[in-house]
Protein backbone atom coordinates (compact mmCIF):
# COMPACT_ATOMS: atom_id res chain seq x y z
CA UNK A 1 0.00 0.00 0.00
CA UNK A 2 2.75 2.32 0.27
CA UNK A 3 2.87 3.26 -3.74
CA UNK A 4 -0.67 4.09 -3.49
CA UNK A 5 -0.17 6.23 -0.52
CA UNK A 6 2.30 8.30 -2.05
CA UNK A 7 0.48 8.46 -4.97
CA UNK A 8 -2.22 9.67 -2.82
CA UNK A 9 -0.52 12.66 -1.03
CA UNK A 10 1.64 13.73 -4.54
CA UNK A 11 -1.66 13.58 -6.47
CA UNK A 12 -3.48 15.71 -3.07
CA UNK A 13 -0.30 18.55 -2.77
CA UNK A 14 0.52 18.68 -6.54
CA UNK A 15 -1.94 21.60 -7.20
CA UNK A 16 -2.33 24.56 -4.90
CA UNK A 17 -5.33 25.81 -6.56
CA UNK A 18 -6.99 22.76 -8.83
CA UNK A 19 -8.67 19.74 -7.75
CA UNK A 20 -6.51 16.92 -8.26
CA UNK A 21 -8.11 13.49 -10.03
CA UNK A 22 -6.37 10.74 -8.42
CA UNK A 23 -4.40 8.69 -10.72
CA UNK A 24 -6.43 8.53 -13.68
CA UNK A 25 -9.92 8.41 -15.49
CA UNK A 26 -10.75 4.84 -13.91
CA UNK A 27 -10.33 6.51 -10.68
CA UNK A 28 -12.84 9.13 -10.41
CA UNK A 29 -12.16 10.73 -7.03
CA UNK A 30 -11.26 14.14 -6.85
CA UNK A 31 -9.79 15.91 -3.66
CA UNK A 32 -9.14 19.65 -3.00
CA UNK A 33 -6.79 21.55 -0.68
CA UNK A 34 -8.76 22.72 2.18
CA UNK A 35 -6.70 26.38 1.87
CA UNK A 36 -8.09 27.15 -1.64
CA UNK A 37 -11.80 25.26 -1.43
CA UNK A 38 -14.92 27.52 -0.72
CA UNK A 39 -17.77 25.30 0.99
CA UNK A 40 -20.42 26.83 -0.27
CA UNK A 41 -19.31 25.62 -4.07
CA UNK A 42 -20.66 22.33 -3.38
CA UNK A 43 -24.08 23.56 -1.78
CA UNK A 44 -26.71 21.57 -3.27
CA UNK A 45 -24.22 19.86 -5.79
CA UNK A 46 -21.65 17.47 -3.79
CA UNK A 47 -21.01 15.81 -0.11
CA UNK A 48 -17.74 16.89 0.96
CA UNK A 49 -15.58 14.97 3.12
CA UNK A 50 -13.21 16.72 5.13
CA UNK A 51 -9.91 15.16 6.46
CA UNK A 52 -7.97 17.26 8.50
CA UNK A 53 -4.78 15.86 10.18
CA UNK A 54 -1.43 18.28 11.95
CA UNK A 55 0.64 16.55 9.15
CA UNK A 56 0.31 14.29 6.06
CA UNK A 57 2.27 11.36 8.30
CA UNK A 58 -0.13 11.38 10.57
CA UNK A 59 -1.17 7.62 10.95
CA UNK A 60 -4.84 8.34 11.01
CA UNK A 61 -4.54 10.26 7.80
CA UNK A 62 -3.00 8.13 6.02
CA UNK A 63 -5.28 5.18 7.04
CA UNK A 64 -8.29 7.39 6.36
CA UNK A 65 -6.99 8.28 2.76
CA UNK A 66 -6.34 4.66 2.26
CA UNK A 67 -9.79 3.99 2.77
CA UNK A 68 -11.35 6.30 0.57
CA UNK A 69 -8.62 5.38 -2.54
CA UNK A 70 -9.56 1.93 -1.79
CA UNK A 71 -13.15 2.49 -2.90
CA UNK A 72 -13.31 5.56 -4.30
CA UNK A 73 -16.25 4.69 -6.34
CA UNK A 74 -18.69 4.29 -3.67
CA UNK A 75 -18.35 7.58 -2.96
CA UNK A 76 -18.17 9.18 -6.48
CA UNK A 77 -21.70 7.38 -7.21
CA UNK A 78 -22.47 9.12 -3.95
CA UNK A 79 -21.50 12.55 -5.31
CA UNK A 80 -18.70 12.95 -2.73
CA UNK A 81 -15.84 15.36 -3.01
CA UNK A 82 -12.67 14.84 -0.97
CA UNK A 83 -11.47 17.73 0.89
CA UNK A 84 -7.72 17.57 2.87
CA UNK A 85 -6.30 19.97 5.68
CA UNK A 86 -2.91 18.68 6.53
CA UNK A 87 -1.28 22.13 7.91
CA UNK A 88 -3.07 23.84 10.91
CA UNK A 89 -0.19 27.16 10.42
CA UNK A 90 -2.45 27.76 7.57
CA UNK A 91 -5.45 28.54 9.29
CA UNK A 92 -8.19 27.62 6.09
CA UNK A 93 -11.38 29.15 6.25
CA UNK A 94 -12.71 25.23 6.42
CA UNK A 95 -10.20 24.57 9.45
CA UNK A 96 -11.00 27.75 11.59
CA UNK A 97 -15.16 26.67 10.81
CA UNK A 98 -15.12 23.64 11.77
CA UNK A 99 -12.17 23.81 14.15
CA UNK A 100 -10.44 20.19 14.31
CA UNK A 101 -8.56 18.96 17.11
CA UNK A 102 -5.53 16.55 15.57
CA UNK A 103 -7.03 14.35 13.32
CA UNK A 104 -10.88 14.71 12.11
CA UNK A 105 -12.86 13.44 9.54
CA UNK A 106 -16.15 15.77 8.52
CA UNK A 107 -19.26 14.87 6.30
CA UNK A 108 -21.02 17.27 5.08
CA UNK A 109 -24.79 16.68 3.61
CA UNK A 110 -25.78 18.47 0.20
CA UNK A 111 -27.35 21.01 1.78
CA UNK A 112 -24.18 22.10 3.73
CA UNK A 113 -25.20 21.09 7.46
CA UNK A 114 -22.18 19.00 8.97
CA UNK A 115 -23.82 15.33 9.17
CA UNK A 116 -20.92 13.64 11.02
CA UNK A 117 -17.40 14.68 12.97
CA UNK A 118 -15.21 11.63 13.67
CA UNK A 119 -11.80 12.22 15.63
CA UNK A 120 -10.64 8.13 13.72
CA UNK A 121 -10.51 6.82 10.31
CA UNK A 122 -14.00 6.01 9.34
CA UNK A 123 -14.38 3.06 6.60
CA UNK A 124 -16.07 4.12 3.25
CA UNK A 125 -18.72 1.28 4.33
CA UNK A 126 -19.71 3.57 7.18
CA UNK A 127 -19.36 6.58 5.19
CA UNK A 128 -21.79 5.42 2.37
CA UNK A 129 -24.20 4.02 4.98
CA UNK A 130 -24.46 7.81 6.67
CA UNK A 131 -24.60 8.84 3.56
CA UNK A 132 -27.94 6.48 2.40
CA UNK A 133 -29.46 7.25 5.19
CA UNK A 134 -29.56 10.96 4.34
CA UNK A 135 -32.89 12.25 3.08
CA UNK A 136 -31.26 13.78 -0.35
CA UNK A 137 -29.76 10.75 -1.03
CA UNK A 138 -32.99 9.15 0.23
CA UNK A 139 -35.17 10.75 -3.01
CA UNK A 140 -32.03 10.00 -5.06
CA UNK A 141 -32.23 6.67 -5.05
CA UNK A 142 -36.27 6.91 -5.17
CA UNK A 143 -35.76 8.72 -8.34
CA UNK A 144 -33.18 6.45 -9.88
CA UNK A 145 -35.39 3.67 -9.13
CA UNK A 146 -38.38 5.34 -10.81
CA UNK A 147 -36.34 6.32 -13.99
CA UNK A 148 -35.17 2.88 -14.31
CA UNK A 149 -38.32 1.39 -14.05
CA UNK A 150 -40.29 4.17 -16.28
Amino acid sequence: MKPLLGAVIIAVFASTAQAQTLFSPDLPLVVYDARTTDLAEFKWKKRPVIVFADSTEDPAFVSQMEFLVRRADDLTERDVVVIVDTDPDARSAIRLQMRPRGFMLTLVGKDGNVTQRKPFPWSVREITRSIDKMPIRKREIREAKEAAEG
